[in-house]
Parts: structure tokens; sequence; C-alpha cells
């Protein structure tokens, strides 16, 4: 089981830094492999709050971490021309829920030859994403043999992050993991925003943190492949997730807990 962490939005390069030494302390403690996590833009927010440090200042803290520490990195991406100049950077290009079905930014991430995370949308069945892995598919088929052996050979992951329940709350059907994985790729659980309250109050996301343990336990022993944290040293104060992240300090009893869980499965 592989982790993606990190802070939901790089809000500074000091928090960045600071979190992806402490992680890759943990993951190498604990024998897991980390894909470091951040975004630098929010651009799916409710309201026009603070989104980030834009894409050319974040990704040059994402370079760092990588140079700094030898992390690969996760980001997300939202707009088709964005794809190529954070695939410089970026090991994994993350489509963010909400885009889960935009044909375009599938296309365009796929042909980076990078790793391309759909986080399934709040809105979809677990079934609705063959419709999306056939894009990346269809588009790296359509490179043809040169322009392949140019790139990187990279695979699919699907992100499991909860479904919408009524208005402002969102659950985990845990046989999503289990269908989600007959599709042949590896399937991640993302445990901090399947406890968001999307819009809850006043037009802020809420979340509830206290219940990501509770989850990871659930998915690590229905089987999954890989997991997903948003973690940041002071949670109460971060920009973006603030009522969901996991404390840094709490990082690696979850994590032993999943190990634990993950070794009785065998």
């Amino acid at each position: 089981m592989f982790l993606i962490a990190g802070p939901c939005a790089i809000e500074s390069r000091d928090i960045v830094m600071h979190t992806a030494e402490s992680l890759k302390l943990i993951c190498e403690r604990l024998g897991i492999t980390l894909y470091f996590k951040s975004s630098y833009d929010k651009a799916n927010r409710t309201s026009m709050s603070d989104r980030g440090v834009g894409m050319d200042e974040g990704l040059k803290i994402l370079q760092e971490v990588k140079s700094t520490f030898g992390l690969p990195i996760l980001t997300d991406v939202h707009e088709s021309w964005q794809c190529a100049p954070v695939a410089e950077v970026a090991d994994v290009l993350q489509i963010p829920a909400f885009l889960s079905r935009q044909t375009d930014l599938l296309v365009a991430a796929a042909k980076t030859g990078k790793i391309v995370n759909v986080k399934k949308g709040q809105f979809m069945a677990p079934w609705d994403m063959r419709g999306a892995i056939a894009k990346i598919e269809e588009a790296r088929r359509l490179l043809g043999d040169e322009a392949r052996g140019e790139r990187q050979e990279a695979g699919i992951w699907l992100t499991e992050r909860g479904s919408s329940f009524g208005y402002g709350n969102l659950i985990v059907d845990m046989t999503s993991l289990v269908k989600m994985r007959e599709y042949g790729y590896p399937v991640v659980f993302d445990a901090t925003h399947s406890v968001q309250q999307p819009s809850s109050q006043a037009g802020v996301t809420g979340g509830n943190r206290e219940m990501v343990p509770h989850l990871i336990r659930a998915a690590v022993a229905v089987g999954i492949d890989g997991l997903f944290l948003e973690v940041h040293p002071e949670p109460e104060k971060a920009i973006s997730d603030a009522a969901n992240q996991v404390r840094l300090s709490d990082v690696e009893a979850i994590l032993r807990q999943a190990m634990a869980i993950e070794q009785a499965r065998g």
C-alpha cells in the first residue's frame, strides 16, 4: 500500500517543506512508498477565498520538495493547457473529482505519459469510471508507437472520495473499492475528502477528521492499493479543508493501524 499525502493547498514554502520532511521520515520508518501531494490552486472552491500560491510558484516549491527529499510528486490539474508544464515536475497528474468526466482534460493528462489519478466524482457510480479509463487508454493508443516510446508508459489510478448524500454530506460505499479494482488498475482511498461536509458552513466546506481513522480501517480491510491523506501541521489554520485534514502528529499512528490491518488481510 502506497501513501499520497501532504497539505491540501500550498500555503507557503515552509509548511510544505516541513510537512514533506516529516512525512518522509515517517514513511521511511514504516517502509511505505510516499507520493507527496499538495495543490497550487484550489480552483473549485465554493467562494472566492484564498486559492493558494498559483501554478508558477507552486511548481517551484514542489520541485524543491522533489529535489531535496527525493519524493515523487502528485498534484492537480484543472485545465488541459496545464498538463504539459505540470508534468515537467509532477510524477502523477490528478484529475479533480468535479472534473472526472472532462474529456479534454483526461486526454491531455494521458498524453503526458505520466500516471493519471482520477478521483471519482461525488456524483458518479463506480462503474462510471470505466468511461474515464477508456478515454485515457484511447488517448495513449492514438499517440502511436513512436510517440509512446518517447514517453513514460504509465498507468491509471482510481480514487474513491465519497458520494453525495443529500445536501452537505458524503458517505462512502465500500463496495465501490471492490468494483473499481475489477477494472485492473490500482484503487486509492481518499480518507480526508470522504469526511467532508461540502458547503455546510455558510459557503465553507466543513468536515469531521475524527472519522478518518475509522474509514481507513474499513477501506484497508476491504482492500486498497493506495491511501490518500491531506495532512497539515496545524489543520485549524489551513486555508482549505481545515475541518478534515489530518494533524501531522497523528499520521504515524493512523498508518500503523492501517498496516496492521493490511498485514492481517494477507
